[in-house]
């Protein structure tokens, strides 16, 4: 069981949907107690469950190439890690090749995040491409391609209007000024790897009983050079009677 303590953030502080906030740049990606046991979890499933993990469309490649060179701009600020040429050597002392042949399988080795690339296809933000190794009730391949009301099919909140508020969002991000915001989730199952298909009707908990609190910390950032958006998740996992105690 993978669980962390605590939150950089007060989940009680909820803002009304799209729920989005500047964030500083220096804080884009985060490291914390659970490092060395979410990556294990994500080497185990990048060898062993990739086509559920990993979803590049040919035309992302040069976006996905320039989001590997800002993570690894990002980890040489962080002394924890040692970049050199060809490697990376994590925190946990695991050393990650750095494949520029495989720029998301390197990428889902390196860091906690789940990195979503979006790419504007006609009026919409398309994801296309994506390591997503700690989905949450949603599937890659079934939303791998499709524009941003796609993917948020079936969550009742997003409706028509809020669809676009985001468009109109993802259109004005500037680069070096990304946005964060995060969610609540409710769960009895302590699941990263926790895919669903559309149409699945499992119970959904609730927040005074369910066993464990998940909350996703999501960061918007424009890449400078292709102008795609990448959007990252950094999940944490509290068990529910710490989380119902603050």
């Amino acid at each position: 069981m993978i669980v962390q303590k605590s939150l950089p953030y007060d989940i009680k502080s909820r803002r009304p949907l799209p729920g989005i906030a500047p964030l500083d740049p220096a804080e884009w990606l985060l490291f914390d107690e659970a490092y060395g046991d979410q990556m294990a979890l994500r080497d185990e499933l990048l060898a062993t469950r990739r086509g559920d993990v990993v979803a590049l469309d040919r035309e992302a490649r040069q976006a996905v190439c320039e989001l590997l060179d800002q993570v690894l701009d990002f980890l040489r600020g962080q002394p924890e890690f040692s970049v050199q040429s060809d490697h990376v050597t994590r925190p946990d002392g695991a050393e990650v090749m750095i494949d520029r042949d495989d720029p998301l399988g390197t990428l889902g080795r390196l860091v906690q995040e789940d990195l979503c690339v979006m790419q504007k296809r006609g009026d919409e933000h398309v994801l296309t491409a994506a390591v997503l190794c700690f989905p949450s009730n949603w599937t890659l391949r079934q939303k791998f391609l499709r524009p941003m009301t796609g993917i948020h099919v079936p969550v009742k909140p997003y409706d028509d209007n809020i669809a676009k508020r985001v468009q109109r969002l993802l259109d004005g991000i500037q680069a070096g000024r990304p946005l964060w915001r995060f969610n609540e989730l409710w769960y009895n199952e302590p699941k990263l790897f926790n895919p669903r298909l559309e149409g699945a009707h499992d119970p959904i908990p609730s927040a005074g009983q369910a066993a464990f609190l998940r909350s996703e910390r999501q960061v918007l950032l424009r890449l400078p050079e292709s102008g795609a958006v990448v959007f990252s998740i950094h999940t944490y996992l509290i068990p529910g009677d710490v989380a119902r105690s603050w």
